[in-house]
């Protein structure tokens, strides 16, 4: 089975049962060995009937004991030796089930880490949740029943040889059974696999939904809008609901023939055998035999309809991972060199320039313009912007990354040791952890840990509040002292005080580097050496923070709304100031 380092290997994109099929042939051996104790344990099932016919025909009717005891004990080793034969297959499947379930997580998650700042931008969080939760179990159960379905098949044959040397036509009545099966449960699979797909996708749309609620829960209820979500939210779990209704109504259906079909099988056939019998034709140990064959059909068929209605739901399954597997990642074809000394970064679109060595503040009314400005300029989108005059996307992506950093304030905080959440990819000293933490007023949070660096974290920050979380998030940025910092709102879920704070240490953290942070707070934009005031996605104004109060009528609206404004953060006492943080 695939340990947690191998190679998945290349899916078979190219449909969902081509998906199937790539991850039965990456385990082929295991997959024909399940498929062969299958025919095996199936076909012993179908011998039962035969020992018991021999038993009653040489043994009971004529009154011979030995022979009585001899196809006894055959029966008593054949039962035996099927029931270790049941356990070694369920062994063999569950297998190939956790193997396909494992190959296919770490197919997800390998290419998810590929797409990185791609992902967010080209499938919602509830899509994910969705492959992850439900669509990846039912692909891997899908792949328990190819061993049943193979010796269903093989039974299923065996069983209508058999029936041939009694009876020609409960042999044709027998073996005209399957084609008319598929008859009958063919439509109904390709009615499951389209309903099922509608399914999947509105359980997606209502996880994404379910995402943005937890996360927006407090903002909702502030905008007294918690009622009119609610009410939407309640729509569509009905409208899933109702779907869900009639998905069941297509499985009700093939579950009933799988269990009827044989029924009605196992009636006609014993009608025929009882006549036969009653004819003379066949003694009453092959009528026994018969009516026992007949019996052990009701296993395949039932096998039979449950492999299609599991297969055709892993199909659809398999075509959701399939659709997040051929997601492109950002393209990278870049050869060019990067500037060798610090440049200015320019973007077009919207006419931003950043300095090198300066610290730079952009604001805007509209937080998305100037995060996208930011995502341009870290050519995590799209992008015109260029560095020196080259090109940013002639740039190979992995040089950008060495010396441009985005920093967002709601990047993901990973679990482990603060020390390792800290360094990220690298590691950290003691005393650039403490510079770090200095500069983003995050001092107090190490200091109220019980194991100091080493503390644990938990997944997102969650043993944190937001302010910690988010002077953490800009501590770490901080430890990776890049060339070219772009921070996105670093100060927003702070109190004034800690603003501040943050906003005199930072400057002096990256003196001399250069810096941009997206930001409407007076308390930051203060310490800034220019400020671009952005309408409408472009450059509107140019200046100190001064200026551009005195200047600008629409930045003093915009900046005007914190009453920190009124202070002067100049006068604060880094040392005495209080910190009372979010």
């Amino acid at each position: 089975m695939i340990n947690a380092y191998e190679d998945p290997g290349k899916p078979d994109c190219r449909g969902g049962a081509h998906y199937l099929w790539w991850l039965v042939r990456q385990q082929a051996g295991r997959s024909a060995l399940g498929s062969l104790i299958s025919c095996v344990w199936m076909v012993l099932l179908a011998a039962t009937p035969y020992l018991l016919s021999r038993a009653i025909d040489e043994g009971l009717e004529p009154g011979d004991h030995p022979a009585l005891a001899g196809w006894t004990a055959a029966l008593f080793a054949v039962g035996a030796f099927n029931a270790w034969l049941s356990i070694m297959r369920h062994r063999t499947m569950t297998r190939v089930r956790m193997d396909a379930n494992f190959r296919t997580v770490k197919a997800v998650l390998g290419h998810a880490v590929r797409l990185g700042a791609a992902l967010p931008r080209s499938v919602g969080a509830g899509e994910v949740v969705t492959i992850g939760v439900g669509d990846v179990n039912t692909i891997s159960s899908s792949l328990t029943v190819i061993g049943p379905g193979v010796g269903a098949i093989a039974a299923y044959l065996v069983v209508a040889g058999l029936l041939v040397s009694f009876s020609v036509p409960i042999a044709a009545v027998v073996l005209l059974g399957m084609p008319l099966l598929a008859v009958i449960v063919g439509p109904l699979m390709r009615r499951l696999q389209g309903r099922e797909t509608e399914y999947r996708e509105r359980q997606g749309v209502l996880t994404a939904r379910i995402a943005d609620l937890a996360g927006g829960l407090r903002v909702l209820g502030g905008l007294g809008g918690k009622g009119l979500v609610a009410d939407a939210f309640r729509r569509d779990s009905q409208r899933l609901r109702a779907q869900g209704y009639r998905v069941g109504s297509v499985t009700s259906w093939m579950q009933a023939l799988g269990v009827g079909l044989p029924t009605l099988f196992l009636a006609v056939v014993t009608w025929l055998a009882a006549r036969l019998a009653a004819q003379g034709t066949i003694t009453v140990g092959e009528l026994v035999s018969v009516f026992g064959y007949v019996t052990v059909l009701v296993r395949p068929v039932s096998y039979f309809v449950d492999w299609g209605y599991e297969v055709s739901r892993g199909v659809v399954a398999a075509r959701r991972v399939i659709r997040f597997l051929t997601l492109e990642p950002l393209p990278d074809h870049g050869t060019k060199d990067p500037p060798a000394e610090p440049s200015t970064l320019h973007d077009p679109e919207s006419g931003v320039q950043v300095r090198p060595g300066r610290l730079t503040a952009l604001a805007s009314g509209r937080p998305a313009e100037a995060t996208a400005v930011v995502d341009r300029l870290g050519r995590y989108a799209p992008t015109a912007v260029t560095w020196g005059g080259t090109p940013l996307d002639e740039i190979p992506l992995a040089r950008l990354r060495e010396r441009i950093l985005v920093a967002d304030h709601e990047a993901d905080l990973f679990a482990g040791r603060l020390r390792e959440l800290l360094g990220g990819r690298g590691d950290v000293d003691d005393a650039g952890a403490a510079r770090a933490l200095r500069a983003a007023v995050a001092e107090d949070i190490v200091q109220g840990l019980a194991d100091g660096l080493d503390s644990a974290v938990d997944a997102q920050g969650r043993n944190f509040s937001g302010g910690q979380r988010q002077r953490l998030r800009l501590a770490r940025a901080l430890v990776a002292d890049p060339e070219i910092l772009l921070a996105v709102e670093p100060t927003s879920a702070l109190d004034a005080h800690t603003e501040a704070r943050v906003a005199q240490r930072l400057r002096a953290a990256r003196e001399g580097r250069t810096t941009l942070l997206t930001t409407t707070s007076p308390l930051v934009l203060d310490h800034a050496d220019t400020v671009l005031y952005l309408v409408d996605g472009k450059v509107a104004a140019t200046g100190g923070h001064r200026e551009l109060l005195a200047d600008e009528p629409g930045y003093r609206a915009l900046v005007a709304r914190d009453a920190g404004e009124t202070e002067d953060p100049d006068s604060m006492d880094d040392a005495s100031s209080p910190e009372v943080v979010r």
